[in-house]
């Protein structure tokens, strides 16, 4: 691998492992709502959000960590007025007292926060307007959920983005030079040193949330069910596991997880059944990470040609990935991998997004066993095969299949879905 592309793929997977804490777009309005704070200078009066219709989908029914089970929007806004750290980016609200969370419950029945669809044609958009008295300040974010486009008091510009502004964490690397073959081929010969400080804290932060989830009581329970009514083995616990994680990060759960693509869910989902299977096969250490590797790296080469925002499920690209990793962890190669991708991403890219709430665990058990079910079938000389719906020739041609259908297929998909939640 030419030097270029090594360090692309090491760019990558620093850029998009980062920790978040909750689901990562109420952790956006909370992080603008923060930052617009602090340049009011105070707290506000009255508040103004228009998002993207996206934004309310994914935003709408999510618990919010740190406010004592407050859900949605105006919850997300509060807690990131009261209690916002915006030099903690997506962990803006990860330290808030006993008495902040109160705060964030008057502040919400208080002060009028009027919540409105933007017409945008960006998927992933937020403005928000904070008064006080006279003054007003204006913030918007959008692309990506650090990404600030402006910030505004009382009409003038204190910051703008510019085209000419060198790239930073919130202007991500081209994702163009992935592919299946070379990410395999990074995985193998990467310096260990290079990835080993992004990927310890994955293992460390989504193991944790798993056992959580399994441990108390969040959302729908998936995890714990799954390990209840279908036994122990490795497969079914890396599948409750995954499942567990969200179970708990949907459910209010104030543990940080490492994001994938933008995702908490996908970062639980392309890690966690990959480090359960790598313990019961008792591999060494430098093989789960280069494991992991891969995986992190399809889920963000599946997620780069739909978007951030789509009403294509992405537990789905990170439950095919992990199934992958597993595959790797296997011995697997080039062939054994793409059969692995293939054969599960047909089986579940059916699976629509409609808005972070309980049901995303459900979502990541039937992509991971999808994922899983995809290696068993290619171990038992079983695929399909070129022709068989979007299937094309070659993993790297099903793979923009998928894209094309997540990203262009399902906008009206995606449109109907935030309709039906709103009761339009």
């Amino acid at each position: 691998m030419n030097e270029i592309k090594y360090k692309t793929y090491v760019q990558i997977l620093k850029e998009e492992l980062v920790p978040a804490m909750g689901c990562t777009e109420p952790i956006a309005l909370a992080y603008a709502a923060a930052t617009a704070r602090d340049n009011l200078g105070c707290g506000p009066d009255n508040v103004e959000a228009y998002v993207s219709r996206n934004i309310i989908k994914n935003a709408k029914s999510v618990v919010v960590p740190n406010t004592n089970g407050l859900k949605g929007i105006e919850a997300a806004v509060a807690a990131g007025i009261i209690s916002g750290v915006p030099g903690k980016l997506l962990e803006v609200i990860s330290e808030v007292s006993e008495e902040q969370k109160r705060q964030i419950r008057n502040f919400m029945e208080e002060v009028p926060i009027k919540i409105a669809p933007l017409d945008s044609d960006v998927v992933f958009d937020i403005v928000l307007v904070l008064h006080h008295k006279s003054d007003e300040v204006k913030i918007r974010i959008a692309q990506n959920h650090t990404n600030i486009m402006y910030i505004k008091k009382n009409g003038v510009l204190l910051y703008q983005k510019t085209k000419s502004e060198p790239e930073t964490e919130n202007v991500p690397t081209d994702k163009n030079l992935l592919n299946l073959s070379d990410i395999i081929h990074f995985a193998d010969t990467c310096n260990l040193d290079d990835i080993r400080p992004i990927l310890t804290p994955q293992i460390k932060y989504n193991m944790a949330i798993a056992e959580e989830g399994l441990k108390n009581h969040y959302g729908a329970n998936i995890g714990s069910t799954l390990l209840k009514f279908y036994g122990n083995d490795v497969r079914n616990r890396a599948i409750a596991k995954a499942a567990a994680g969200s179970d708990a990060r949907m459910g209010g759960c104030a543990m940080p997880v490492i994001i994938n693509s933008g995702s908490g869910n996908q970062g639980i989902t392309a890690s966690v059944p990959v480090i359960e299977y790598a313990h019961e096969l008792n591999v060494p250490e430098d093989k789960l990470y280069r494991a992991l590797a891969v995986s992190n790296l399809i889920a963000i080469h599946q997620r780069a040609g739909i978007g951030t925002l789509s009403a294509y499920c992405g537990a789905v690209s990170a439950g095919c990935a992990a199934g992958c990793g597993i595959a790797y962890l296997y011995g697997g190669r080039l062939e054994e991998l793409a059969h692995t991708l293939v054969n599960s991403v047909v089986i579940v890219s059916g699976i629509i997004c409609d808005g972070a709430k309980p049901s995303c665990a459900g979502k990541i058990a039937s992509s991971v066993e999808a994922g899983i079910l995809g290696y068993h079938m290619f171990m038992n000389g079983q695929e399909f095969k070129y022709g068989d719906g979007i299937v094309k020739c070659g993993v790297e041609e099903t793979i923009q299949n998928v894209g094309r259908l997540g990203k262009e297929g399902m906008k009206e998909t995606d449109k109907e879905i935030v309709k039906i939640m709103l009761d339009e």
